[in-house]
């Protein structure tokens, strides 16, 4: 049975960094998402802020960020009729991939796990190419091979259309723990009931686990207009 997107997302207490992109019920909207959680202060210490098409993380409190490197970067990025969604730098690298005529896989081939030993965060990523009323899917992680962070597992999903009503969700760990398992598998197939922001962010955010939740951003766009809505939710308001 498909758990519903809002279910999928409060499974455990510390998905970490998760994406979700799929086709609303009636097939008239795609929606995606994109949310971060944090256990520590400098991770919690975020917000997200529209900028543009897309978003990008910033310090909610400048005094209190440590070290940045790792949590200040663009989420979404948008270009010509694809939307880019990740959890780290790599967005900037599909997004020069693809404006130089590219592949989404070409863009990540180079680029590895993240380097916060013994955790090694995988990097997720998301790629929604629109055209014609219908859009296709691409999605990766980069995740390491071993505890030790020896080698890095590069794997690639391509989706040519997306069912009306299904969504999928890739998040960069399993549970919490210490260290964190980092997620293994295919992303998992969730159902999509409504295509209305305001409700679809409403109901991811309160299905995150209360205690960890930092950001999160909804995006719905019509597949006949390309008209996009976009709401941001932030714990640090």
């Amino acid at each position: 049975m498909i758990n519903a997107a809002y279910e999928a997302v409060g499974a455990t207490t510390y998905p970490g960094r998760g994406i979700i992109v799929g086709k609303s019920a009636d097939g008239r909207r795609a929606v995606m998402a994109y949310f971060i959680m944090g256990r520590s202060v400098n991770s919690r210490n975020r917000v997200f802020v529209k900028e543009n098409a897309g978003i990008r993380t910033e310090a909610f409190d400048p005094s209190k960020m440590v070290d940045p490197s790792l949590i200040i970067y663009w989420p979404v990025r948008v270009i010509d009729n694809h939307v880019i969604i990740t959890n780290g730098d790599q967005t900037d690298d599909i997004y020069h991939h693809v404006d130089s005529g590219s592949t989404f896989a070409a863009a990540l081939r180079d680029r590895t796990f993240e380097p916060d030993a013994p955790n090694f965060t995988p990097r997720v990523s998301a790629m929604a190419t629109f055209e014609g009323g219908a859009f296709s899917l691409d999605m990766g992680i980069l995740r390491a091979g071993d505890a030790e962070g020896s080698c890095c597992h590069r794997v690639f999903w391509e989706y040519e259309g997306v069912e009306a009503g299904k969504g999928y969700f890739l998040h960069t760990y399993l549970s919490d723990g210490n260290p964190i398992p980092a997620f293994t598998g295919d992303p998992e197939t969730v159902a999509i009931d409504d295509g209305d922001v305001n409700a679809v962010a409403e109901g991811l955010w309160n299905g995150l686990n209360a205690d960890n939740r930092v950001s999160l951003w909804v995006c719905v766009r019509d597949l006949a207009t390309g008209n996009m809505e976009q709401k941001i939710i932030n714990r640090n308001a």
